[in-house]
C-alpha cells in the first residue's frame, strides 16, 4: 500500500512539473512584444491596444488572447463595429479596426449623442469629436443607446439624416448645424455662417458648397444659400 502511495505521489509530482513547465513555456514564449493597429480614426493606437489587452483582465500573451477571443469576442465598444486580430508570429499581432459610420451628433443635456446614417444612437459622450457635425436646436424626452433617435417629426428626422449624409458625401468640414425657431437650417464652417433655408433643394446647395467655401477661404461672414439653385447660382456673401 505504501509503495502504491509513493508511486501515486511520484506520478502527481511529475505531472505537476510537466504542467509547470508547459505553463512557463506558454507564458514566456508567447509574450506579446509587438502590436500593429490599422483602421482606427477616433481612437489612438494605445487606446485600441488597451481595449484588446485589458478586456476584463490583462492578457499579454498571443496564445491566451487567441483562446479568450474565440470563446468571448469583444463587443459594445463605442464607435467600433468590429476588430479583427491577426497573429503574425507567436510574439506579434495586428489589430484591424472597423469603425461604425458616424453620421452626426446632437447636443443633449450637456452630452453629445452620436448616431449613424439610419438615426440609431451609437454612443453618448461628454467629449465632442472635431470631425463630426453637431446639431443643436433639438429637444427630446429621452435618448436610448442603440435605438432610433426619438424625433417625432418624421420629415425633420429625414432632413437631418439627409443633411449629415450629404456632409459626409461631399467631405465638408461642418462644425455645427442649427435649426432655428422657424425651422430654417444654419450650418457653420469655421468663421462662415451658412444659411440653407428650410431644406428645399438641399442637395443642389451641398453639391456646390465645397467649391464656394474654397473661394471664401480665410474669410469671415455669412453665406446666404436660401435662394440658391444650380441654374440661378444665386449665392451672396456678406463679410463681417
Amino acid at each position: 500500500m505504501k509503495k502504491i502511495l509513493i508511486r501515486i505521489l511520484i506520478i502527481l509530482a511529475v505531472l505537476a512539473a510537466i504542467l509547470c513547465g508547459v505553463a512557463y513555456y506558454i507564458l514566456t514564449e508567447f509574450k506579446i512584444e509587438d502590436i500593429e493597429v490599422a483602421g482606427s480614426i477616433h481612437y489612438t493606437d494605445d487606446e485600441i491596444k488597451q481595449f484588446v489587452l485589458n478586456d476584463e483582465y490583462f492578457i499579454d500573451n498571443t496564445l491566451l488572447l487567441n483562446i479568450k477571443n474565440k470563446f468571448k469576442p469583444m463587443e459594445d465598444i463605442p464607435f467600433i463595429e468590429k476588430m479583427d486580430i491577426d497573429y503574425l508570429t507567436k510574439n506579434s499581432m495586428r489589430i484591424t479596426v472597423y469603425e461604425k459610420a458616424i453620421a452626426g451628433s446632437l447636443n443633449y443635456m450637456n452630452r453629445y449623442i452620436y448616431f449613424d446614417k439610419d438615426g440609431i444612437v451609437l454612443d453618448t459622450s461628454a467629449t465632442k469629436l472635431d470631425d463630426i457635425p453637431c446639431i443643436s436646436g433639438m429637444s427630446f424626452d429621452s435618448v436610448v443607446l442603440y435605438e432610433k433617435l426619438p424625433i417625432d417629426d418624421e420629415d425633420r428626422f429625414m432632413l437631418i439624416l439627409k443633411l449629415t449624409q450629404l456632409i459626409t458625401k461631399y467631405k465638408l468640414r461642418v462644425d455645427d448645424i442649427r435649426f432655428t425657431s422657424n425651422d430654417e437650417i444654419i450650418i457653420y464652417e469655421g468663421d462662415i455662417k451658412i444659411l440653407l433655408g428650410k431644406g428645399e433643394d438641399i442637395e443642389e446647395k451641398m453639391v456646390d458648397l465645397g467649391s464656394i467655401l474654397t473661394e471664401l477661404k480665410d474669410k469671415k461672414g455669412t453665406l446666404d444659400l436660401r435662394e440658391f439653385t444650380r441654374e440661378k447660382g444665386s449665392a451672396s456673401f456678406k463679410k463681417e
